[in-house]
């Protein structure tokens, strides 16, 4: 080998071995800092309480993002074409998007679901046409348990997008109920009666206070509409009890509960 030659490679050797060992740094300093970022986002998150299904799932995105950045930079340092490699990753990635686009689309309900928090486990809630206790949030559905011991998968998009109605944001609740007597009992006894009942269950409260009133003439009662308002876990309880001891006492009471009725005339012809 002539000395020209021995030089040449000296130089090549000593030109891309630097560009070596800086790549290799860059990559090795690189995925540091993307793992000690993730967790510096996630430690702020966790600040922020957000909710642990998201942290983790934008920890795990945000350190492949930072990875992947990372071994791009490294592959252009080492003279990589990168162009036509983001290009091929662009196109993955749009190729996947596309593929899905509907769980896409419910991750982002998920996120928006955790951000605004318009339910919490443990909420009684009425979702895409399904009622029953949030068992957990996740990133594309929400669990719910039916009143029979049911769960139900709801998916995060289409709840996103639609109508949320949460039944234990609030502490208190007014129930409303619907008590028919016959047009021959008295009215004003039907009131003292029902406001004798309501007045004595304590679970009722006194401020707003009861409105009992008459709703209706209907065909076959006089129906007299109950508002009273309770702690909304004592919804159902009251709900059922009322109508129990109503019946009671209207029947000690001698208060008629109608059922519906059809007068039929026969006419007969003379002859």
């Amino acid at each position: 080998m002539s000395v020209l030659q021995s030089e040449r490679l000296t130089e090549l050797a000593v030109t891309y071995g630097v560009q070596l060992l800086l790549a290799l740094a860059v990559l090795f300093v690189g995925l540091w800092l993307s793992g000690w970022l993730s967790r510096r986002v996630d430690a702020h998150m966790e600040r922020l309480k957000v909710e642990v299904t998201l942290r983790s799932f934008l920890r795990s995105l945000i350190s492949l993002a930072l990875k992947v950045l990372v071994v791009i930079t490294v592959a252009s340092m080492l003279g990589v074409a990168t162009t036509s490699f983001i290009a091929v990753l662009g196109a993955a990635g749009l190729a996947v998007g596309l593929a899905l686009q509907g769980s896409l689309s419910n991750f982002a309900g998920g996120v928006l679901l955790i951000l605004f928090k318009p339910y919490k486990v443990g909420d009684f809630v009425e979702m895409q046409g399904q009622s029953g206790t949030v068992q957990s949030i996740q990133i594309l559905n929400t669990v719910l348990k039916t009143p029979d011991n049911k769960t139900v998968f709801v998916p995060n998009g289409p709840v996103a997008n639609g109508n949320i109605v949460n039944f234990s944001t609030e502490a208190t609740r007014r129930v409303d109920m619907v008590f028919g007597i016959s047009y021959g009992s008295s009215i004003d006894l039907a009131r003292q009666t029902l406001d004798a009942l309501v007045q004595a269950d304590e679970r009722v409260l006194k401020d707003p206070a009861a409105v009992i009133v008459v709703g209706e003439l209907a065909d076959s009662a006089v129906n007299i509409r109950v508002r009273v308002w309770t702690a909304t876990a004592d919804y159902w309880p009251v709900f059922f009890d009322m109508q129990e001891r109503v019946k009671k006492r209207f029947d000690e009471v001698g208060i008629g509960i109608p059922f519906p009725q059809r007068d039929v005339h026969v006419h007969t012809r003379a002859g």
